[in-house]
């Protein structure tokens, strides 16, 4: 558990001005950035509030995402300085008691520990086309951690849910500039923030959250999409009816079909919220308009999630999906998490697209055609990755 420490950050430096390919068609060359406080090299995508990426072939080095390189998404300004000890989390609403509880209160309660993939749910927009406005993400607005602290039903039983209770709303410290803007809130289901694996997490990969992603609290959601991991958590209210905010009304909607998808320029009809992730494959070891040595086998690594469900298998292919062929899976550390691959395939000289798709425990798989919506979220296709063999 946290002991008493102060986080003091300047604010944010100048980013440095080395560049990263990120392969969008019309300009491809993003910053990479180290002055943010506890991290290292990050694609910049925003100052400020900051939004930052990480490079894909830092999915390449380990099952788990280094903190200092883990992505970083927020909607609001954020506390540049907070002391954990005085930190406290309210529980309100439709409860039998009121609580604040400080980290020490949270301490009491039995710990636990979950392996799971933080995902915006806008990760690949960028890769869109046509081309899609908002935060123009490569594949790297996502990371697998794995989380510390208690269960979120453990918590909401202290507080004494009364019956009728609908959704559990979430809030944190970052706050909007204006007072007519909506505070960034989410709300989960009531049944399913009483899951086993909804958490409030104080422990990232071993140590204490880092600022940016977080600390001292957040949500942790397995399967679902980050908009819902909140962070600096502070408030949690037991609400008798379903969210109407604007976070759960408004925003974050996509077409209402199991794949978001609708055709360019046609209206997208019903809308719901983002809500579970989709299998996905990323190739981490090879980038796209490689230039590679002729060999009797070329390897392709990387990553693959199931969505909500363990991954079950990753294939690769280099015809255009005619034929595939399934790649070796690295160590499972449970259903929500990374699984990492590999494989191998025979490319003659020339030019080739190499894709990988994932299939989850639930017998869903990844399609090879991509999906589209005006919002640019839930990417659910392979993404294509060309390579020239010399």
């Amino acid at each position: 558990m946290l002991t008493r420490r102060t986080l003091i950050v300047s604010a944010l430096a100048t980013p440095a001005m080395a560049q990263v390919d990120l392969g969008f068609s019309d300009n491809p060359m993003r910053l990479l950035t180290s002055a943010f406080p506890q991290k290292g090299a990050m694609i910049l995508q925003r100052s400020s509030p900051p939004l930052l990426e990480t490079p894909i072939d830092v999915f390449d080095t380990a099952d788990f995402t280094p903190n200092d390189r883990f992505f970083v998404r927020w909607h609001h300004p954020f506390p540049l300085e907070i002391d954990p000890a005085q930190h406290r989390l309210a529980v309100t609403g439709h409860v039998r008691k009121t609580l604040s509880l400080s980290l020490a209160d949270l301490a009491r309660l039995p710990r636990v520990a979950i392996a799971a993939v933080n995902q915006c749910a806008g990760n690949g927009r960028g890769l869109f086309n046509p081309r899609i406005p908002g935060a123009q993400w490569g594949n790297g607005a996502m990371g697998n951690a794995l989380w510390e602290g208690v269960r979120l039903k453990d918590v909401l039983a202290l507080a004494g849910v009364q019956a009728g209770a609908a959704a559990v709303r979430f809030g944190g410290l970052d706050a909007p500039l204006t007072d007519s803007a909506p505070a960034f809130e989410k709300s989960l289901p009531f049944d399913h923030a009483l899951s086993d694996d909804v958490m409030i997490a104080w422990g990232m990969n071993g140590q204490p959250l880092p600022l940016l992603n977080g600390f001292p609290l957040r949500l942790v959601v397995p399967g679902w999409y980050s908009t819902y991991w909140i962070k600096m958590l502070d408030r949690i209210t037991v609400l008798d009816k379903p969210d109407d905010g604007y976070w759960m009304t408004k925003a974050y909607l996509q077409p209402d079909n199991a794949l978001a998808d609708i055709a360019p320029g046609t209206p997208p009809g019903r809308r719901v919220p983002v809500t579970t992730m989709r299998p996905r494959a990323i190739i981490t070891s090879i980038s796209g308009g490689a230039k590679l040595p002729a060999r009797s086998f070329t390897p392709v690594r990387g990553v693959a999630l199931g969505g909500d469900q363990g991954v079950k298998s990753v294939e690769l292919s280099a015809d255009g999906g005619a034929t595939w062929l399934s790649a070796q899976l690295g160590p499972d550390h449970g259903r929500f998490a990374f699984r990492r691959f590999l494989g191998a395939l025979a490319l003659p000289p020339g030019r080739h697209v190499i894709l990988a798709r994932a299939t989850n425990a639930a017998g869903e798989t990844q399609p090879v055609r991509q999906n589209w919506n005006p919002s640019g979220y839930n990417r659910a296709g392979v993404e294509p990755v060309p390579v020239e063999i010399s």
